[in-house]
This record gives C-alpha cells, structure tokens and sequence, in this order.
C-alpha cells in the first residue's frame, strides 16, 4: 500500500490529547508541554488483533506466567513471508527482550574480558550491555558516504585482526537506518570466520524495511554464517509492543543451539505472558496494519526531506532505509555535541541525544519520525524555533501549542 493511495486514517488523524493520556515513559519523561520525539516507540494505535488479544487475556484473567505456545510457530511464518527467510521453531527461543538476548549470548559465546565490536554512531544500551557482561567496547565506526554512512569492512577486519572476540551488529542500523547490502554482510561471514569471531546480529527492525531496499538476515546467508551467530528480534519495534516483554534469540548452528539451550528458565520466564500473546497476534494476524504502518512511515521520511529544506535546510539528513528513526546532523548551525539539549530548551521538543550513541554522535539528533504527517510538522517547527528562532509556520497545530 503506498502513501499516495491513502493510508488508514488511524494513522493519519492521532489526537495529540489521546496520546497525552498514555503512560509510558515516552509520554510521561518530560512535562505536558514538550513535544517528545526522542525513543523508539510509535504514536499509532495498535493493531485491532493484538487489541483483542489483551482484551481476551485480561476478560479471562489471564495474566500468570508466560506460556510460549504458538510463539516460534508464529514467528518463523512471519520471518518467511516478511523476509523470505525459513526457520524452523525448534531455533527459535523467547527471551524477555532483545538485549536480555543479547547479554546472555555474551555470556554465552564469549569469555570475559574479550572485545566486542560495534558499529559507531550506535544504539546506546550496547554500551552498557557489553559492559554489564564483564566484556570490552571495541568500536569500528561507519564510514562516512555523502549525507550517508556504510559499513567500514576495513575497519571491522581491523578490529578482529587485533583480537576482539565478538561482532554485535545492529541490522538493520539504529540510528542511521542503513541496511546493509548482502554482499557487504557475505564479507562479513567470511571475516567472521577467519577470525573466529562470534557474531550477534540484532535484527528488531528488520521488518520494518522500507520501499527501496531489500533487507538480508544473517543467518540466511548459509551455514557459515550461523557458526558462533545468534539472531535476535522481536515485535517491539514493528508493531509497538516494547513493554510487553517478549523477544526471540535464533540459532540456526547445532553447536550453537546447545549452547543456547542453556538459558536458563528464570531468565525465559522474565518474558511476560501478554507479550507472548500480542507477538503471535502480531505476527499471525496484523500485516496489514504493519503495510499501512510502513507505507506511513515512508510518507513521513519524504515529508521530513521536505520540511528541513524549508525551514533547517543546513541540517543534514539521509532518509532511513528501514525503521521510523531520522538521524540528524546539525553541525552546520554551531549547536555544539548535543543539540538535542538546545532543542528541548528553546523548542520544547525532544530528541535523543547525538552524544549517547558514542563520540561519533556529537553535533547529531535522533528523531522518531513513526506520528503522523501533522506531529512531524509540529516537531520540525519546533526544530527551526530552537534553532533560528523562526516563529512557527501558520498551521493550527503549531499556533495551539498542543
């Protein structure tokens, strides 16, 4: 479904007052009057079977431990119509969240004190993951490309060659929203294994992939790629579900499914129950809503290109590939590392902060850009009145003040 065809208007017509009656750390982190645009949670309703899946728990009284019945099924049928990819449920395993996984694949495919690689400007909590797992940070930044960024292979050899033990790939890329090509990640495989490196692919926002590329999961490559590799994903990000609990590690190597096997229940069991539930209604019934929810998202990158060049035309920004996230470079308007902090206190907007993502952050922004086309106009205006000091333009919205 794309854009110009028109998209539900659930999507299209979110109530900035509904939204304020939310009680996620999102909608409750800053006071009434800021604009947040800072995590990665969406504005839209959730999809209508995942509703009535919470509603049917909640009228049964159903809300003890987790049960995993119909989860791997669910999701490995998901993975196969979304990304071409084939699993078999017996890989698949529920952990409470992707960086749950995440850690206890550290512990489990590494010693302590080795090194771990991460692509630099990067997700934030893979800092303290790695070190919370008594492991090492080893950074391999991204290249620069134009507005862009691409993987630094040389970089990532480097880094293997002189002795980190581990890769932790964020693929697709938060917060540039690369997707990296299949033969960028085949030469990946083949560093990985010339290094013995064990590689934790953290894919969360593959399934939102958006028009124009053409997303590649890890493990799908062969079974060199699974050797020391996990996947970890999750319906948290694609269908707005990051307080439900409920994410997925896969191994698809044998050697490695033993060792995964040995998680122990305690931590399976953090996994919460109604997460279980929303993940298979998610992943079973909800495409639709996850077709309008992209095609969406994809209006809303190209209107951001848009906007900036009215109104920030020095910032410089390359529409994600994947994902609802816009990293924003505004260096050329002399805010200093963190212009995210200049943007709360002058625009009343709120943006995830450069720094936080590694050194290679500073002068940059993050923007959540998954709110509909009136919010996203109502965060740039903002934008600019921090910035230039620009009265907002003419719209109802920014004359309110929502």
């Amino acid at each position: 479904m794309s854009k110009d065809a028109g998209v539900t208007s659930a999507f299209d017509d979110i109530s900035w007052a509904d939204l304020r009656q939310r009680r996620s750390l999102k909608w409750r982190k800053y006071p009434g009057h800021v604009l947040p645009s800072w995590v990665a949670e969406m504005d839209f309703p959730l999809a209508d079977p995942i509703k009535r899946a919470l509603h049917d728990a909640v009228d049964r009284d159903d809300a003890g431990y987790a049960s995993f019945e119909g989860f791997a099924e669910a999701l490995s049928t998901f993975l196969a119509a979304r990304l071409s990819w084939s699993v078999d449920p017996g890989h698949i395993s529920a952990v409470p969240d992707v960086m749950a996984g995440i850690t206890e694949s550290l512990r489990l495919l590494t010693e302590p004190g080795d090194g771990v690689v991460i692509n630099t400007p990067v997700y934030p909590p893979f800092f303290t993951a790695i070190a919370d797992a008594g492991r090492v940070v080893v950074q391999a930044p991204l290249a620069r490309s134009g507005d862009g960024y691409r993987l630094d292979l040389d970089g990532l050899r480097d880094a293997f060659a002189a002795g980190a033990r581990c890769y932790l790939l964020c693929s697709p890329h938060n917060p540039t929203g690369l997707v990296f090509p299949r033969a960028e990640l085949e030469q990946v495989v083949e560093l990985a294994r010339q290094y013995d490196v064990a590689v934790l692919a953290d894919e969360i926002h593959a399934p939102i992939t958006l028009p124009g590329a053409t997303f590649t999961p890890y493990l799908s490559i062969g079974p060199q790629a699974a050797r020391r590799a996990v996947t970890l994903t999750s319906a948290s990000k694609s269908f707005n579900l990051p307080g439900l609990k409920c994410a997925a590690l896969i191994a698809t190597d044998s050697e490695v499914l033993r060792l995964t096997e040995r998680i122990t229940m305690d931590v399976r069991l953090r996994t919460g129950l109604f997460g279980v539930l929303a993940a298979v209604a998610a992943f079973n019934e909800s495409g639709e809503w996850l077709d309008d929810a992209i095609s969406c998202i994809d209006g809303n990158r190209q209107l951001l290109g848009k906007l900036l060049a009215e109104r920030l035309p020095e910032v410089r920004y390359r529409p994600p590939e994947a994902s609802y996230l816009a990293w924003l470079d505004f260096a050329a308007y002399g805010l200093g590392d963190n212009p995210a902090a200049t943007l709360l206190a002058r625009g009343d907007v709120a943006l995830a902060s450069g720094p936080d993502f590694g050194t290679l952050g500073a002068g940059f922004a993050r923007l959540n850009i998954a709110t509909s086309p009136a919010l996203l106009t109502e965060a740039v205006d903002r934008m600019a009145t921090a910035v230039l000091g620009d009265q907002p333009m003419e719209r109802p919205m920014a004359r309110s003040r929502p």
